[in-house]
């Protein structure tokens, strides 16, 4: 069995060079991103309170930001990530909430299994499951290998099935339980050099719909979220430029940057009882980015 390092609190294009203004911008916007997840005016869902949820990709991003706002309706949160630091920074900004970190890398199955046992083991069945973990590294076309076409579709795709399979006996023996993939609207947007990566994040739609008719009867809701241009830090380091991120807010129907906050809190709303009718469906948070009409 893998080790596992614990941390607890009580409870689409090519590389662009940065500008610092942006940087220092979104830097100061991720930060704001967890902050705000604590704010009074974030809807409260009761149902929430007391449940067992476990993110992966949980350190960083969006998948940080949906580890504090799951820790602020009162669950108890176990999340996976390899960055050891920042999941370590982000248990003690969360304390004293429930929380525990988990060093697992989701590829390794096993790995895997084995950390989502040892939640069960400590904090009881889990009852919400978010598969968010991911990378959208860009590629182009005529340099991808078979071998990194497999390794992109295990750390972007396969996990989510295989974190399905592993939770869904100890939910159906509780009641039921809800599951939240996390999709993209790259591919519906035919967004080109990452390719692997678009492939996978459609595979998600199509998996989210036959396990909501697979689970349904145990009451396993299963929904995925699919955010759109959601500029974390990763974003800004690797692609951002002044005028990318205007041509993502002209694309929208919506003009105003999204957050991580507003992806954050569809994956909450689709955890609690509130959504108990919702199941086999893409919840799409783009401003509305994929739309195919023009003005």
């Amino acid at each position: 069995m893998p080790v596992l390092n614990r941390v607890s609190t009580n409870d689409g294009r090519n590389k662009m060079t940065t500008p610092t203004t942006v940087a220092t911008s979104m830097a100061t916007s991720a930060a704001s991103s967890l902050a705000s997840s604590a704010s009074s005016s974030v809807a409260s869902y009761p149902s929430l309170a007391g449940k067992t949820a476990f993110v992966s990709g949980g350190g960083s991003g969006i998948g940080a930001v949906i580890v504090a706002h799951l820790a602020q309706q009162g669950c108890r949160v176990a999340f996976c990530d390899v960055a050891v630091a920042p999941s370590a920074a982000l248990v003690s900004r969360l304390a004293p909430a429930t929380v525990r970190f988990y060093s697992c890398d989701v590829r390794d199955i096993a790995a895997l299994r084995a950390t989502l046992k040892a939640v069960e083991d400590e904090l009881g069945a889990i009852a919400i499951l978010v598969n968010n973990a991911a990378r959208d590294d860009r590629h182009a076309l005529e340099e991808v290998t078979p071998e990194y076409w497999d390794e992109r579709q295990a750390v972007n795709l396969r996990h989510h099935f295989f974190a399905a399979q592993s939770v869904a006996p100890a939910m159906a023996k509780q009641g039921g339980g809800a599951i939240i993939n996390m999709g993209s609207v790259s591919w519906m947007r035919g967004t080109p050099g990452m390719v692997a990566y678009t492939t996978a994040k459609a595979a998600i739609s199509g998996l989210t719909r036959v396990l909501a008719r697979e689970l349904g009867s145990h009451n396993i809701r299963v929904n995925s979220v699919v955010p759109g241009a959601i500029l974390t830090e990763r974003q800004v380091e690797l692609w951002l430029t002044p005028e990318l991120e205007r041509e993502f807010i002209d694309g929208q129907c919506l003009k105003f940057r999204l957050t991580e906050n507003d992806v954050a809190r569809a994956v909450v709303f689709l955890a609690s009882d509130e959504a108990r009718a919702i199941t086999g469906h893409n919840l799409i948070v783009d401003g509305g980015l994929a739309q195919t009409s023009a003005g």
